[in-house]
C-alpha cells in the first residue's frame, strides 16, 4: 500500500475558501460535500480540496484496498464504510448521512474548477431553486472534450435533500427534483485518468447493468432499437453537436457510445433467450 497519503491541507482549514491571494477567506458553507469510493486514492484529495468551502465533506467507501480512507481523513472528511448497494442506492445513502439539508454530489475523479465553486457560493447565498445542474467536462484519451457527447454534459449535482433525491438504478443514476431546476455555468471538470481498456470494461459492466434492469423492468427486446439507437445517438452528438471537432478522441468517444447502446439491446435479447430456454 502506498504511503503517499498527506494530500490535503490540514483539517482544521476545511472550510476556508479564497477567492484570491489578496482575499480574506470567505466563512464554510452550510453544505455537505458527498463523495461514494473505492479505491480512489489516485484522485480523491483534488475532488475534495477543490469544494473545501462545504463545511462538512463525507466519504462513503466500499471496501478500498488503497489509502482512500487516509486521504479523506486527512482532507477532513468523515469516512463511512458501507458496502456497495449499486449507484443509485449508494449515493442515497451517503446524502442521509449529511448534517446539512444543501449536498454537493461529486465522483471521486471529479474536481469543481474555480469559477464553478465560486458559482455554487453565490446560488446557495439566495438560493432560487431546489437543486442545480453543470456543465461536465469530460477528459478523454488525453484530450478535454468540448463538443458532441463529451460537453456539455449536464449534470445535477447540487440539490436541497428535502426536495431531490437520487434514483434508485443501480447505473446511469440521476437526482429526481422537485419543481424546476437551475443551471450554473461554471465546468465541473472529470478527469477520468483510466486506460482505454480499463474504460472499455467499465462500459461492458454498465451495459450489463442497464440490460438487467431493463429486463427486471418487463422491458423487452426490439430490433428496432438494436439498430436505430446507435445511428440515433451518432447523428445527434457527432453531428448535430460537433463531437468531430474532437478530433480523434470524439471519434473514439462516440463510437464507444454507440455500440454501447447497440450492446444494451444485445444484452436484453441474451436474456431474454435464456429464460425462454429455462423455462422450456
Amino acid at each position: 500500500m502506498s504511503t503517499e497519503v498527506n494530500l490535503c491541507a490540514e483539517s482544521e482549514d476545511r472550510g476556508a475558501f479564497t477567492i484570491d491571494a489578496m482575499s480574506d477567506p470567505l466563512p464554510p458553507l452550510a453544505l455537505t460535500l458527498v463523495v461514494i469510493t473505492r479505491d480512489a486514492a489516485a484522485s480523491l484529495a483534488e475532488c475534495l480540496n477543490s469544494a473545501r468551502f462545504a463545511s462538512q465533506t463525507i466519504v462513503i467507501d466500499s471496501g478500498s484496498g488503497d489509502d482512500t480512507a487516509q486521504i479523506a481523513k486527512n482532507c477532513g472528511a468523515l469516512v463511512i464504510e458501507q458496502a456497495w448497494l449499486g449507484f443509485g442506492p449508494q449515493k442515497n445513502f451517503a446524502v442521509a448521512q449529511a448534517a446539512n439539508d444543501w449536498v454537493l454530489c461529486l465522483d471521486a475523479d471529479e474536481f469543481l474548477s474555480p469559477e464553478l465553486a465560486l458559482e455554487i457560493r453565490s446560488a446557495l447565498e439566495h438560493a432560487r431553486f431546489n437543486a442545480y445542474e453543470m456543465p461536465r467536462r469530460n477528459r478523454f484519451l488525453g484530450r478535454w472534450l468540448a463538443h458532441g457527447e463529451g460537453y456539455p454534459d449536464w449534470n445535477l449535482r447540487l440539490f436541497d435533500r428535502r426536495h431531490a433525491r437520487w434514483s434508485d438504478d443501480v447505473v446511469h443514476e440521476r437526482v429526481q427534483a422537485d419543481g424546476k431546476v437551475g443551471r450554473l455555468s461554471g465546468d465541473l471538470m472529470h478527469t477520468s485518468g483510466e486506460s482505454l481498456e480499463a474504460y472499455l470494461a467499465k462500459q461492458n459492466r454498465y451495459t450489463t447493468l442497464q440490460a438487467e434492469g431493463l429486463f427486471a423492468r418487463g422491458k423487452r427486446f426490439s430490433a428496432v432499437r438494436l439498430v436505430v439507437s446507435p445511428i440515433v445517438r451518432f447523428a445527434r452528438f457527432y453531428v448535430l453537436r460537433a463531437g468531430f471537432l474532437d478530433g480523434v478522441a470524439g471519434l473514439v468517444h462516440i463510437s464507444i457510445g454507440c455500440f454501447n447502446s447497440f450492446s444494451k439491446y444485445a444484452k436484453l435479447r441474451a436474456l431474454e433467450q435464456a429464460q425462454r430456454v429455462r423455462r422450456s
